[in-house]
């Protein structure tokens, strides 16, 4: 039923990747307007045309635009764009996938950017376990631990089993790649590009 809209969402947000499992189901959820997955996990996910906050320059003036210095950086980061697929508006600001080529085989490692543009690894096998370890902090359960299995318990419910409802046991894969290095890296380049010392 839905299959034709997730394949577009496949296409904008993940370069044709397949859409994982835990993913189509929390889309499909929102697209038939079921807010529990969104609500338990803060997430909001990217409608279609929507611009990646990499590649948004909007918020800036035309004389910001105009600036060497912040096309140099627009540059660099709209390059990121190629690794870092946000597909939800949440928790500080955007969650998504980081997909370095050189990053080790498997799940890619579910990344977070904030308002500042600073990047976080998120624990977690897939997205949902990702958002889940981030929500288990702001539940008003002093004990994550607890705040974590609650979560896990509700999201089964809800049809988006967890592979664990240890918190403990949540795997943070960490990046090969450093996406706050290698923005940094990029943004150094265009700046040569550019002749600005």
């Amino acid at each position: 039923m839905h299959e034709e809209r997730l394949a577009e969402f496949s296409r904008e947000r993940l370069d044709g990747r397949p859409v994982p499992d835990d993913l189509r189901t929390m889309l499909v959820a929102q697209w038939e307007g079921r807010t529990d997955l969104q609500f338990l996990l803060d997430l909001t996910f990217l409608e279609p045309g929507e611009p990646s906050p990499l590649l948004d320059t909007s918020y800036l003036s035309e004389k910001e635009l105009a600036d060497p210095e912040m096309q140099a950086i627009n540059a660099g980061i709209a390059e990121m764009s190629r690794y870092a697929k946000f597909v939800a508006k949440g928790g500080k600001g955007w969650i998504g996938y980081w997909t370095h080529p050189d990053e080790p085989e498997g799940p890619p490692p579910v990344i977070e950017l904030d308002t500042e543009f600073t990047y976080w690894t998120l624990a977690g096998g897939n997205l949902a376990e990702a958002c889940a370890s981030e929500r288990a902090r702001y539940q008003g359960e002093p004990d994550e631990r607890i705040a974590f299995a609650q979560l896990a318990d509700q999201l089964a419910e809800l049809g988006l089993p967890l592979s664990t409802r240890d918190y403990d046991a949540l795997h943070d894969p960490g990046c090969e790649v450093d996406p706050e290095k290698l923005t940094n890296e990029l943004i150094d380049i265009e700046r040569g590009n550019r002749g600005i010392a």
